[in-house]
């Protein structure tokens, strides 16, 4: 099967080509000699990535292979190629035997403590002590990735966000994610978090909407990416709602919500490179990249800065090819320029996945 790509073909940052070609499950620029089976017009753009997403796990833990792959395909048929899976206590290995399935790279369990993260989410450590052992082990289960839980609501303590780690042992944590060749990224709402984290060379924050502004000039100055996930913050006023019992920690988090916005912007203005993340798979449901994409642009990113950060910028800070002679035919077609209009991502003409149309 050939497949004629009447472009635009969307190759990067102020790049593009013209057309191109799906030959077997490679991309090409050079017209091959047998023409095309069949054509496609639009614009075209690598595989979309969710580098915040949990195939393998819902509001009650771990899922069947069935619920697995039903979240699996709503990521695929939203243009979501390539998921950077932030933590799953699921087996989702089954996944690399399917060509119809997104590709995965995986950061094994998340790591957290007792009663010191959501129940059944992630992995819990009997003592704080186990953390750097841990990393290794889920380095080792991992794709180059590890997840760690860096601060959540402390009900036996303050009644508020606290970190889970020492600096002593968020340092070690990390140098031995390092050691095994996995970089490490980092659940993170609260301020006092931070520090530790960059101090110690962490690779990626999840969420940081505690970021003071002297901590976002160090991130942008570390050029350390953070994943936004805006639909996740959106509802950290429904989550301040149902925490009756912890006043202190409700306020902090309705003061976030109320910011997010600025918050969001002043990390971009700063320099922070910007993730495009769902955080599917507890409470929001899967095939929602469009609409994350679309709560940013909402919340003053620019849409050609969102478009390039959910497809090609994130695949070449992952390690994974974009579009280019010879590589793997992962890619969307859309009916117009979603860096004009970002609701556009929404409804994509085809998606193509290994060459075959599979969306």
């Amino acid at each position: 099967m050939t497949l004629h790509l009447r472009g635009p073909v969307l190759l990067g940052d102020e790049r593009a080509a013209g057309e191109a070609w799906v030959v077997g499950d490679r991309v090409t620029f050079s017209r091959p000699a047998g023409g095309a089976d069949d054509e496609l017009d639009g614009w075209v753009l690598p595989g979309l990535v969710d580098v915040h997403c949990h195939v393998g796990l819902a509001a009650t833990g771990a899922v069947d292979a069935a619920t697995a792959e039903r979240q699996a395909l709503a990521d695929r048929d939203s243009g979501v190629l390539l998921v950077r899976d932030a933590g799953s206590p699921s087996d989702t290995r089954w996944i690399d035997d399917r060509a119809d399935l997104p590709r995965i790279l995986r950061a094994g369990h998340h790591l957290a403590l007792p009663k010191r993260y959501l129940r059944y989410y992630g992995r819990e450590l009997r003592a704080p002590e186990e953390l750097p052992g841990a990393v290794r082990e889920e380095a080792a289960r991992g794709d180059g990735w590890v997840k760690i839980v860096g601060d959540w609501i402390d009900r036996d303590g303050p009644g508020d966000l606290t970190p889970l780690w020492s600096d002593q042992l968020v340092t070690a944590a990390i140098a031995a994610a390092h050691d095994a060749g996995a970089r490490v990224t980092v659940h993170t709402f609260a301020t006092e978090t931070i520090d530790a984290l960059l101090d110690a060379g962490v690779d990626c924050l999840e969420h940081a909407t505690g970021a003071s502004p002297e901590q976002i000039e160090r991130i942008a100055a570390a050029g350390i990416p953070v994943t936004a996930t805006m639909l996740q913050v959106d509802r950290f006023e429904e989550i301040a709602a149902a925490a009756t019992r912890y006043p202190v920690y409700a306020a902090r988090m309705r003061e976030m919500h109320a910011r997010r916005h600025r918050h969001l912007r002043d990390l971009f203005d700063a320099g922070v490179p910007i993730l495009v993340g769902t955080d599917a798979g507890g409470t929001i449901g899967h095939g929602r990249l469009p609409d994350e994409a679309a709560a940013l642009v909402a919340a003053g990113l620019p849409a050609s800065a969102v478009v390039a950060a959910a497809s090609w910028r994130t695949r070449a800070w992952l390690g994974a090819p974009a579009l280019a002679e010879g590589a793997p035919a992962d890619l969307v077609v859309y009916p117009a320029d979603p860096r004009e209009d970002i609701r556009v991502l929404a409804a994509p003409t085809a998606v193509v996945l290994r060459g075959t149309r599979v969306a």
